[in-house]
């Protein structure tokens, strides 16, 4: 069982975003997919309840006291959690013992940028980071490729310790999909490739940290 932790302490971000896509694209594959949502806005839980009737559903676990890995199924595959918006590594210390890779979505502004640094300072004081055991990766989110602001924010991610392991182009269709408990996988239109290929580089560096 491979144990993605998707998290951020900038609310915002595209924690959401991130998770139902990879939980949606291990079930796309025949996996069997875990959504723990630890938000308590809810979202990735409605958005298993919209997914329920596909054959790719995925399993939704809310994240209540901690008590989450008791109710994931022996023989999941896969276990993507949403962490709660504003939560720091202290706040997550069961997830970060159980993870197999970090997930942290950062969307270009230095507002952002600035925002996620002490979240990122937390996660390398943890021990399972700092000894190399736990891989942390970035994921330029909401990229407009060609703006100022883009191009700056990918040169304030390349001086920090973590790899940007993904640079996803900025889409309405995203809000689209998650409302319909899609994920930009469950199609194939010559549309949605452009961005599905932004997932490619995450998710090579996903297979590499698989546990």
């Amino acid at each position: 069982m491979r144990t993605i932790l998707v998290a951020s302490s900038k609310g915002g971000a595209g924690k959401t975003t991130l998770a139902t896509h990879l939980a949606g694209h291990a079930a796309l594959h025949g996996r069997k997919s875990v959504l723990v949502d630890a938000d308590p806005q809810g979202s990735s839980q409605r958005w298993c309840e919209r997914r329920a009737g596909l054959e790719s559903a995925v399993l939704p676990v809310p994240a209540v006291r901690g008590r989450w890995p008791k109710q994931v199924p022996a023989d999941a595959d896969q276990v993507v959690v949403d962490g709660a918006a504003g939560a720091f590594a202290g706040d997550l210390e069961g997830v970060l013992e159980r993870a197999d890779a970090v997930v942290v979505p950062v969307l270009p502004s230095m507002i952002d940028v600035e925002a996620t640094v002490p979240f990122l300072d937390s996660l390398a004081a943890h021990p399972r980071v700092r000894s190399g055991q736990l891989p942390v990766g970035l994921v330029a989110n909401r990229l407009r490729p060609h703006t100022r602001a883009s191009q700056d924010a990918l040169g304030w991610l390349a001086q920090w310790p973590y790899p940007v392991v993904a640079e996803l182009r900025d889409s309405q269709a995203y809000v689209l999909l998650v409302g319909l408990g899609r994920t930009l996988f469950d199609y194939h239109s010559e549309a949605v490739r452009g961005h599905q290929a932004d997932w490619a580089p995450l998710l090579r560096w996903l297979q590499r940290a698989r546990g």
